[in-house]
């Protein structure tokens, strides 16, 4: 169930195989007798100096992978000079992740229908430090996830989505077959996450 939530995609998986089919069309040019002793990768994103043009995207649940989780995509992110996005659905809270030590950190946001839930989520980020907010707005519809479907995915027992705990959202529902993507189409707004 863990394996085919992170390595399969929606519907017919065409998204996630032209996915692999672009990186695929990704090669390394090497440079001959070119000095490169001195290559400079670093930039910046919104004003915040990175080592390289690379940051972490929002990837939801990480302890159903590692143990460590968030925490340690948090410090391989700070030790190589990158910025990471926490997804909402994480497995390891804002104020969590900000205890791992330095870093630049942004938080993945969906709109959702109780905005009072989204002040919440927004206000504890920038509590924890974080310095800026990916509003997510491409999931008014989940898409069919054929494996979860046929998994009955749920989040495991012995793991929460740590930053909803404390708020008034409601539990997923884990004996439901369709579990977490009830949950989230019942939780975000549809009708104006593309007006926010």
């Amino acid at each position: 169930m863990v394996y085919d939530y992170y390595a399969s995609g929606a519907e017919d998986e065409w998204t996630l195989q032209e996915n692999r089919n672009a990186f695929s069309r990704i090669l390394f040019r090497p440079r001959i007798l070119i000095d490169v002793s001195k290559i400079d990768m670093t930039t910046t994103v919104l004003g915040f100096k990175i080592s390289m043009p690379i940051m972490l995207a929002p990837t939801a649940m990480q302890k159903m992978a590692h143990p460590e989780g968030e925490y340690a995509t948090a410090r391989a992110a700070s030790a190589a000079g990158t910025i990471m996005t926490l997804s909402s659905w994480a497995t390891s809270s804002v104020e969590e992740v900000a205890s791992t030590g330095p870093g630049i950190r942004f938080f993945q946001l969906y709109v959702y229908r109780d905005r009072n839930v989204v002040a919440q989520l927004v206000r504890r980020a920038e509590r924890a430090g974080f310095k800026a907010i990916a509003l997510t707005v491409d999931t008014p519809r989940l898409g069919r996830r054929e494996a979860d479907i046929k998994n009955r995915f749920t989040l495991p027992p012995f793991l929460t989505l740590k930053n909803f705990e404390g708020l008034d959202l409601g539990k997923m529902d884990k004996a439901n077959d369709s579990g977490l993507a009830s949950y989230v189409a019942g939780q975000i707004d549809r009708t104006s996450a593309g007006r926010m």
